[in-house]
């Protein structure tokens, strides 16, 4: 196991390359930010699915990758906003529309990580973590 400075940043490239190659699924290790992301992805229909496994001493996250039924990747891009060097932090008018609402920007919230459309409507504002389409 190795040590990152950006573990979000970290399990959204693995999800990019192994979407690029087209695998089925994905390994990322646990941590709690990590799986509120992914239940995001799965709500948000992103991902076919995931869940918690043992995997040596580690805990991973399973993600199954989803593509439509021809095989077209559902997921066409993934972007970390704000990062350790940088961080991005948005009013909750300020929240953009990824592609003019075709995707979505998640957000780190006072009441949880959530997606823009829902920090919009609860009128909250955050850390803008990650815009997926």
């Amino acid at each position: 196991m190795y040590l990152t400075s950006d573990p979000i940043a970290d399990m959204l490239t693995r999800i990019r390359n192994a979407n690029q190659e087209k695998h089925d699924k994905v390994d990322v290790p646990l941590s709690k930010l990590k799986l509120h992301v992914v239940k995001l992805l799965k709500e948000e229909g992103f991902i076919r699915g995931y869940n918690v496994m043992k995997k040596g001493k580690f805990d991973m996250i399973r993600i199954s990758l989803k593509y439509t039924p021809n095989g077209d990747r559902v997921i066409s891009g993934l972007k970390r906003v704000s990062r350790p060097g940088r961080r991005v932090y948005v009013k909750s008018e300020e929240i953009p529309k990824v592609f003019n609402g075709l995707g979505i920007a998640i957000v780190s919230t006072s009441s949880g990580v959530i997606v823009d459309r829902l920090a919009r409507k609860q009128k909250v504002g955050g850390e803008l973590l990650a815009y997926v389409w």
